[in-house]
């Protein structure tokens, strides 16, 4: 279940399970809210998120209705907040631009694309640095470099980001040891 649903996790539950806050078993669910047994109050390094990914189709970002737009916000605002890189793979640009269909390699010269890129960091505040456009495997029998590239690349960068992070927090903690003996 997507954010886009009603049903689906709420800003804070999103970034509570981001944080490493939400136990094991709990489930999302607008019926029952949020229950603060869930709620583990010193999460382990574990637990953590340390890179978020949005994944959103090409064809839908002009699609996306405000009340969307605006709890991916508050989720980036807070998430961000705590310096935690945040992504988004740019979906299914094969069905968004004619140009690409025909041709992968044409992707970073595509004016539609482009336009997309920027409307998707515009609306969600991602930086288009941060926004990876792949196509989706969904015709094909046998892979494909061209495509295999452009996932590749995104899955690699995102990695970094996360390891970046991770070695951030490392840090913080070992400094925060270090302060407390001395």
């Amino acid at each position: 279940m997507g954010l886009e649903s009603e049903a689906g996790p709420q800003p804070e539950e999103f970034t509570n399970a981001v944080f490493g806050h939400v136990k094991e078993g709990y489930k999302f669910n607008q019926e029952n809210p949020w229950h603060r047994q869930y709620f583990e109050r010193h999460p382990h390094l574990s637990d953590q998120i340390f890179c978020v990914v949005y994944i959103i189709a090409a064809n839908m970002i002009d699609l996306m209705n405000e009340r969307l737009i605006e709890k991916l916000r508050i989720i980036r605002r807070t998430i961000s907040d705590r310096g935690i890189p945040q992504v988004t793979v740019m979906t299914k640009i094969d069905e968004t631009c004619p140009l690409v269909k025909g041709d992968l390699r044409k992707i970073y010269i595509s004016r539609k694309i482009k336009h997309k890129m920027e409307l998707c960091s515009h609306m969600l505040g991602v930086p288009v640095s941060c926004i990876f456009p792949v196509k989706n495997y969904h015709e094909e029998i046998n892979t494909d470099d061209n495509i295999d590239v452009l996932i590749l690349n995104a899955v690699e960068q995102i990695v970094h980001f996360a390891n970046d992070r991770l070695m951030e927090e490392k840090q913080v903690r070992i400094y925060r040891v270090d302060t407390l003996e001395h």
